[in-house]
């Protein structure tokens, strides 16, 4: 079979383990492990781990139905892998509930070493390194996480029993394979090549697939004579996975079932070997005598023989089979050596398990691999380097070949070839580990010097009170006292903040590719489907919130809205009222600064009254509107327009004798007085009928403003440097409410003119403009600056506005010939539609739609800007016709950036006058209101009306007269 072959067969059984691994998280019928058991070293480390199942149980991420345990050795001293295995039986039966174990399917994973020759792992435990990888949900893997996914399937192939495995070795393989039904003792065995097999232990097997022998890290011309090598050139390799039957592990258990009888076996001195001391008496050409002298995992004593001649009584008797697994791989993670080998040498055998060299980071450069860490632009990182769990800043060089772990590395440079872990210590004090990448902290080098004693226990590596500090001491060559050798630093490593601190890397990690991807703007969907797999985090959200209360206007409201897409249902709406709220806020801080509270104004006349056109928009709408204008600036074409040859919007501010206000809105017909200064400061409720009026009276500076220094003031007393107390009312006349034709803006710019004329305050069209673009905020409403504009000045005009947060208008009237404005007069006219538009959050939508970057509304809003410009040049040029062409464009732009802008009714009411219109397009956002239509020459209004009375008849529908006010 040749590799690529081997490579696909493995792939698609990594997607059948995967697949039933999902399902093992939902399927309570599923034929699961009984016990997951992981050994540790001591009782600290047992912690972290369970600290890591903790967290995989509550993230969703491994099946509920399971037991999972983890036992420490005993008194947190060394047993070897056998003495753990047996303290394994016994903790299971005395403190688990297993009564027995028949019918029981328990999976141990041998994790409780030091881990000295990769001592980055020593205090975290190796099973739970990270593997390069990123899983198909998004999470980081790690080696316990892709030994679960891989035995997952396994426990419907055994009988029962135990299925013993090391904690430093992954295993890959077809589980369909695994075929264990009423058998003694069965080792899982793939074929490798004889060099692998000479730093490992290798089977030698009958022809009935029986263990004759166990021969262990012998040179390659060994394991020929020993006939270990198949005719193929391969040897059967130990892989650390055996499986032991019920039968088995209750005699095992026996010589344990007392407490001294535990402690003659589970102890240091005795130290068994998994390996050496229950694996060899199984093969069939074993001996007593060979036996016992096999090399122990401790010392040789009296205490061990005994203990092995017991344990040869009881396992002689049973025959170990082989259990061939091909195509099948191996990979171990032992030493520093084979961890570098196998990201930046061997990495490209596994691409069909999709392993990569970067992993959960923002770093690209293939010279090097990263993973959960991050790399600023200005690092300088050499060839072959390895970084995992680290933020490596702006102005840091590290050289060629380096390990670095849990580091914050600023302003350092480090040397080639070298190792830097950095561990937190139960006292709060950071030590960080300098070795060589070649050191092997068993011997007694240490970058080529010779020590006194073995690299694991010399005192080398400075402690210090943060971990810059210690840092920098490591990289030191004459760094002071204190210091700690690898073993002491492990013993006294607080876990708990290894897991916080990969947490917090996670967290930046992820949080700064949302923040890249934002600040390319990169459309919302696109985000989701990065993020959705791996989901956001607390930590995530937290950060990015603490990210955005710093970030200016931009990024900040694209932080919250992308978040919105991210976070669960409840956070959902918070996140969007973040981001419309900054917007708000944001509007109210450029223009609040020209709007106060203002001693100096008085009432100067009795009567003030402003009666305003409405508008009709022609092009650009919505590029007006914030944020979009205050990040491209906005242009928009429109029209001042007059209604039956009047002018439909009034407002009256009026003197009168006693100090109160008295506010009206003669639309309804409502009116109230007011003596409470409080009142007059609610104006953000947008269901206040007198919201208006009062964010009017605010925003010109009549009262003030509340939560500012004078918001406490009396209205009694305003009201006497005024002069007296005054009437305030607003009339829309004629008009049907959700018009399209900009009324409530409008009445706004009318209302805040008015004030502006009544208290002898002059301002400019400027000042106008954006105090009605502050009222709307105050209001909740929302909205841009057109329809104030198309409203306050008259004529046909291009109102246009620059890039920036405080928005500054100016107005270009068109300069348009006679015959241009008798064309207007002659063919332009309303429709009504007969219906109300309905009341729905458009601007909301279509802000949100632009916030998180929908091409289709970016898009949008750059056309019908440049079909304005268009228009513009056409009615210039007297190209009327041209302008009725466009204003079809643009109407098919409108809705192509909202759909619901028409609806059956209105399509039918167009496809009803079609062959009388040379253009069309809905008044304002559309869905209802006013329809604005240019017939074609020889079609009167009179034509038009009469077409829409046979069809409509009363219903409602009609034409409606109007001219533009010059």
């Amino acid at each position: 079979m040749n590799h690529s072959r081997v490579d696909l067969f493995l792939r698609q059984s990594w997607l059948d383990t995967w697949e039933n691994y999902i399902r093992s998280l939902s399927d309570s019928h599923m034929k699961l492990w009984d016990y997951i058991v992981l050994t540790a070293a001591n009782e600290v480390q047992a912690k972290v781990y369970r600290e890591q199942i903790e967290s995989r149980l509550a993230d969703g991420v491994l099946p509920r139905q399971i037991k999972y345990v983890v036992i420490p050795d005993p008194d947190d001293k060394r047993v070897g892998s056998g003495g753990a295995t047996l303290n394994v039986l016994s903790v299971l039966r005395n403190e688990y509930g297993c009564d027995n174990f028949s019918n029981k399917h328990i999976l141990c994973m041998h994790s409780g070493g030091d881990s000295k020759r990769v001592p980055q792992y020593s205090a975290s435990g190796k099973l739970f390194s990270p593997v390069q990888r990123k899983l198909p949900d998004g999470r980081r893997s790690t080696l316990f996480d892709e030994t679960m996914i891989w035995m997952i399937s396994v426990p419907p192939r055994i009988t029962d029993g135990l299925l013993v495995c090391s904690g430093d070795a992954l295993l890959m393989f077809n589980p369909l394979q695994i075929d264990y039904y009423g058998m003694d003792a069965s080792a899982i065995s793939f074929k490798q090549r004889p060099e692998i097999g000479a730093h490992h232990g290798v089977y030698v097997c009958n022809q009935d697939g029986y263990v004759n022998n166990f021969l262990h890290k012998q040179d390659v011309s060994v394991l020929h004579d020993k006939g270990a090598v198949d005719k193929r050139g391969k040897i059967d390799i130990d892989t650390g996975a055996v499986v032991l039957s019920s039968k088995m592990l209750e005699e095992l258990y026996a010589l344990i079932s007392t407490e001294k009888a535990r402690e003659k076996y589970v102890n240091e001195n005795v130290c068994l070997s998994f390996y050496a001391d229950f694996l060899f008496p199984l093969a069939n050409e074993a001996t007593l005598e060979e036996y016992l002298l096999e090399k122990p995992e401790g010392d040789f004593s009296d205490e061990l023989e005994e203990c092995r001649r017991a344990l040869w009584d009881v396992l002689h008797k049973y025959k170990l089979k082989l259990i061939r697994l091909a195509p099948a791989s191996f990979v171990h993670f032992g030493t520093t050596q084979e961890l570098r080998k196998l990201i930046f040498t061997d990495i490209s055998d596994y691409k069909w398990l999709d392993w990569s060299k970067h992993v959960l980071t923002n770093a690209t450069d293939e010279k090097y691999s990263a993973n959960n860490s991050y790399i600023m632009p200005g690092a300088k990182i050499g060839v072959g380097t390895y970084i995992e769990d680290s933020i490596i800043q702006d102005g840091v060089t590290i050289g060629d070949d380096c390990v670095i772990s849990c580091c914050n590395l600023e302003n350092v440079n480090v040397p080639s070839g070298t190792v830097l872990h950095a561990l937190k210590l139960n006292d709060g004090r950071f030590c960080v580990r300098k070795y060589g990448v070649d050191d092997n902290p068993k011997d007694t080098l240490w970058f080529g010097k010779q020590l006194n004693e073995p690299l694991w226990s010399a005192q080398l590596h400075p402690v210090r009170e943060t971990i810059n500090e210690a840092v920098t001491a490591a990289l030191s060559e004459n760094a002071s006292e204190p210091r700690m050798s690898l073993q002491e630093s492990f013993e006294k490593a607080d876990t708990t903040a290894i897991r916080r601190w990969q947490t917090k890397m996670y967290n930046k990690v992820q949080s700064e590719k949302l923040l890249s991807l934002i600040s390319q703007r990169i459309p919302a969907d696109k985000v989701i489907e990065e993020f959705c797999q791996i989901g956001v985090s607390k930590g995530i959200v937290d950060y990015l919130i603490d990210v955005a209360s710093e970030s200016e206007f931009s990024e900040k409201i694209r932080i919250f809205y992308y978040l919105s897409f991210l976070v669960g249902e409840a956070e959902r709406e918070e996140m969007r009222n973040r981001c419309f709220g900054a917007i708000r806020d944001t509007i109210l801080e450029a223009v609040l600064s020209d709007i106060s509270f203002d001693e100096s104004i008085a009432i100067t006349k009795y009567r003030a009254l402003v009666e305003l056109p409405l508008r009709a928009n022609f092009g650009g709408g919505w590029s007006d509107t914030p944020p979009y204008c205050m990040e491209h600036g906005g242009n928009v074409l429109n029209a001042a327009i007059t209604i039956n040859g009047k002018l439909p919007v009034r407002v009256v501010f009026r003197r009168i004798v006693d100090k109160k206000i008295i506010l009206s809105s003669l639309d309804d017909g409502s009116k109230k007085l007011f003596t409470e200064l409080s009142e007059l400061q609610e104006c953000n409720n947008p269901y206040d009928v007198f919201a208006l009026h009062k964010a009017a009276l605010i925003t010109c500076g009549v009262i003030p403003y509340a939560g500012t220094e004078d918001a406490d003031a009396s209205l009694c007393k305003i009201l006497d440097r005024l002069g007296g107390g005054f009437a305030f009312s607003t009339e829309v006349r004629g008009i049907p409410r959700g018009s399209g034709l900009g009324t409530s803006s409008i009445l706004a710019g009318a209302s805040v003119k008015a004030a502006f004329e009544f208290f002898g305050k002059k301002v400019t069209d400027e000042t106008l403009y954006n105090t009605v673009l502050c009222m709307e905020q105050l209001m909740s409403t929302g909205g841009g600056w057109q329809d104030q504009v198309g409203g306050l000045v008259p004529g046909i005009k291009m109102a246009r506005s620059k890039p920036a947060l405080k928005q500054q208008v100016w107005c270009e009237n068109l300069e348009l010939s006679e015959e241009i404005y008798r064309e207007f007069e002659e063919r332009f006219c309303l429709i009504y539609t007969g219906q109300r538009r309905l009341a729905r959050n458009l601007l909301r939508e279509i802000v949100g739609n632009y916030v998180e970057s929908k091409f289709d509304t970016i898009f949008v809003l750059e056309e019908i800007q440049k079909v304005a410009e268009r228009m513009k040049n056409a009615l210039e040029a007297g190209e009327f016709d041209e302008f009725a062409k466009m204003l079809d464009e643009h109407w098919a732009l409108s809705k192509r950036l909202d759909s619901e802008s028409t609806n059956t009714c209105i399509e039918q009411l167009l496809l009803s006058v079609d062959d009388m219109l040379s253009g069309r397009m809905m008044c304002g956002a559309g869905g209802g209101g006013f329809l604005q239509v240019i017939l074609k020459k020889g079609v009167t209004r009179e034509m038009l009306r009469e077409r829409l009375g046979e069809i409509f008849g009363d219903c409602g529908v009609d034409v409606w007269e109007c001219g533009i006010l010059r």
